[in-house]
């Protein structure tokens, strides 16, 4: 489907048609309300995700605990993403993403009032974490697929770039403020601001005016399912760009859940140190997604990919054997740049090989292997743990990655020549 421009893309030119180019899609009112809202609900939920990790090591005193909450919040975006797509498509987006974040906002309250009760466990976050996944499946590609509508085509490359920005600039402010904020007012605070983060968004999408297009015809998503799958790994170039998403997702990924162990476990800092760890890590994908938004057309890009993912694997095991905290928080920032410079690279090249009539699928699958299985993985590292210790299971799986990653970059000639 074509993106429409929204009255507001019209409307919202005025004073703000000079802006740089590095942010031109800003000059659109709707896609600036809908970013600006987004950016202060993901800031409460970064704070959200260091409290909650942090709670979980206070009450359990267990890194398989850790995985088994990161697997509980993670693994609906595997087994729904797809289906939220075709929700998504049948429903009108406006409604549907006050649905799933005022679903969100009630999950965090709910958090915020038994942490301060104190009568909160483990298996209630685990719940109240799988409640909010659920509901972030169903956001995700609801999110997703309404960007198009608040911009016009010629800003839409723009406009998914700024999104990376703000997503990743939220990385960098929300762990901060939220490791500060757990140290002042305790991790039910954390919880509380989280939800009063979901009105920003909330008011911004009742703000907002567009288009709403041509639904999906009813009775055939099984069948549009599975051409996507078969159209994806019938054609070599996109088949192993998926398969190199899938090894990052599963074997490297987990690692940010179990960020908390290494902050206090190894590193012996306290819940301030867990934020600047954290925001280290968001300060370098906010440096590759700046990057990526300037950079040129690039030649080789799967070569970069390779070697953006070998720098990322690398840092994470760096990172395991750290005990310097000064160290740490380089190389969580260095892990954070080679994370987003392959991902979006990932990103730009099989939105470049999808037809368009095969995108929306392509990208879905896509979006399935990169969210959807770090809680498998988290999972696995978590259970492990109990045997080896995490530092080495996560340099471990990293290492698996690594490997798997430089096998596939020598035996595949068409990675090496892809542009």
């Amino acid at each position: 489907m074509a993106a429409v421009a929204s009255p507001g893309a019209i409307d919202g030119q005025g004073e703000t048609s000079r802006l740089p180019r590095v942010v031109i899609a800003l000059r659109h009112r709707d896609f600036r309300l809908f970013w600006s809202g987004n950016l202060l609900s993901n800031i409460g939920t970064w704070m959200q995700n260091i409290a909650q990790g942090w709670l979980v090591l206070e009450l359990t005193n267990s890194p398989f605990w850790l995985g088994v909450v990161g697997f509980a919040s993670t693994i609906p975006i595997l087994l729904l993403a797809l289906v939220g797509g075709v929700i998504a498509d049948h429903m009108d987006k406006r409604r549907l993403l006050i649905i799933t974040q005022s679903a969100m906002m009630v999950f965090a309250f709910t958090m915020a009032a038994l942490a301060w009760l104190r009568i909160i466990n483990v298996k209630e976050i685990a719940l109240l974490a799988m409640g909010t996944g659920i509901a972030m499946a169903i956001n995700t590609p609801t999110y997703q697929a309404l960007v198009p509508q608040l911009v016009p085509r010629r800003d839409l490359p723009n406009a998914i770039a700024l999104n990376a920005a703000q997503f990743n600039m939220s990385r960098v402010v929300g762990p901060t403020l939220g490791g500060f904020a757990m140290a002042l007012v305790g991790v039910a605070g954390n919880f509380f601001l989280n939800g009063l983060s979901f009105l920003a968004v909330i008011f911004a999408i009742k703000q907002i005016r567009y288009s709403r297009g041509v639904p999906m015809e009813e009775g055939r998503f099984w069948q549009k399912l599975k051409q996507g799958f078969v159209y994806v790994f019938r054609h070599e170039e996109m088949s192993i760009l998926v398969w190199l998403v899938a090894i990052g997702s599963l074997l490297a990924l987990p690692y940010l859940t179990f960020v908390p162990y290494f902050a206090r476990d190894v590193l012996h800092s306290d819940a301030r140190g867990l934020g600047i760890l954290m925001a280290c890590s968001g300060i370098g994908s906010f440096v590759a997604a700046v990057t990526m938004a300037w950079q040129a057309r690039h030649l080789r890009r799967g070569r970069l990919v390779c070697f953006a993912a070998v720098g990322f694997y690398s840092s994470i095991i760096a990172f395991t054997f750290s005990r310097s905290f000064v160290l740490s928080a380089a190389l969580s920032m260095l892990a954070g740049y080679w994370l987003i410079m392959m991902a979006a690279t990932l990103n730009t090249l099989l939105q470049h090989f999808a037809e368009d009539s095969m995108r929306g699928r392509a990208m879905s699958i896509y979006s399935t292997a990169f969210l959807g299985l770090p809680p498998v993985g988290s999972l696995v590292a978590g259970s492990l743990s109990h045997i080896i210790g995490a530092p080495h299971v996560i340099a471990g799986m990293s290492l698996v990655a690594l490997a798997g990653t430089v096998y596939v970059y020598a035996s595949r000639k068409t990675l090496r020549e892809m542009n």
